[in-house]
């Protein structure tokens, strides 16, 4: 666990605030199984070829590429995952009515499944649950394809017009959804406080909420098993178990 002192003080700075807005990243769920990316035992550092299935440019030319994503996601371990105390220290945190917005890194809707309102949720990278046409841009229900890939088809099509389908997430070399981000930034740019939780804070746009936040005079609280690359413009960096350290920070 984190220094008593920092954890007082980041009780403090929550505490006092009103209008709080919180950025989460994977970490904030791999105590609820979900391996996360980057971290030391995280998808990407144990296997850096995988990092091709979330490109976009080869998921859309390579067969070979997306037929091991749709493998990826049968198998994933989301599917089977339930919040933890994590999510479920933000629920009481939007209980308390100070919390402006959630914003997550997180494909896994973990957090409407805890309890926090759909509403203050903006899924910056999409969700996992939901599958679009690269071509027609027609959406379904995930499952609906899994189950073409558990019936023995190695990469499932359009059924309207034969297009690539992928998730309904952001990929490498894909842009965001405009009003997420922009709803994302001009909430870390009214807030008192920010709240980054489980994320290195590596991967860019999202990540300059941090900055924004910092320079229009609100607290940053970063809570993260390791360092991030935002720890510099932070007034507390918790560094420990995530499921221990948010309640115990919320809490106040």
């Amino acid at each position: 666990m984190e220094d008593t002192a920092d954890l007082e003080h980041a009780r403090r700075l929550v505490g006092a605030a009103q209008r709080i807005v919180v950025l989460t990243g994977a970490g904030i769920s791999t105590d609820s199984g979900i391996p996360d990316f980057r971290g030391p035992q995280g998808l990407w550092t144990l296997n850096p070829k995988a990092e091709r299935t979330s490109s976009l440019q080869h998921y859309l030319a390579d067969s070979e590429v997306r037929q091991l994503s749709w493998q990826n996601r049968i198998n994933s371990p989301a599917w089977d995952a339930q919040p933890n105390a994590g999510h479920r220290a933000l629920v009481e945190l939007e209980r308390t009515g100070r919390m402006a917005l959630l914003v997550t890194q997180n494909i896994d809707e973990l957090h409407q499944r805890a309890g926090t309102s759909a509403s203050l949720v903006v899924e910056v990278h999409g969700s996992m649950h939901r599958a679009v046409c690269w071509s027609c841009r027609h959406e379904w229900p995930m499952q609906v394809f899994l189950e073409r890939v558990r019936a023995g088809e190695a990469d499932p099509s359009c059924p309207d017009c034969a297009g690539v389908v992928k998730s309904s997430t952001i990929s490498f070399g894909q842009n965001l959804v405009a009003a997420d981000l922009r709803r994302a930034i001009d909430a870390a740019g009214a807030c008192d406080l920010l709240l980054a939780v489980g994320s290195t804070l590596a991967v860019g746009p999202v990540n300059q909420m941090v900055p924004v936040a910092q320079r229009a005079g609100a607290r940053v609280v970063i809570i993260n098993g390791s360092i991030t690359e935002m720890d510099l413009l932070a007034n507390v960096v918790l560094r420990g178990p995530i499921g221990e350290l948010l309640p115990a920070v919320v809490a106040a």
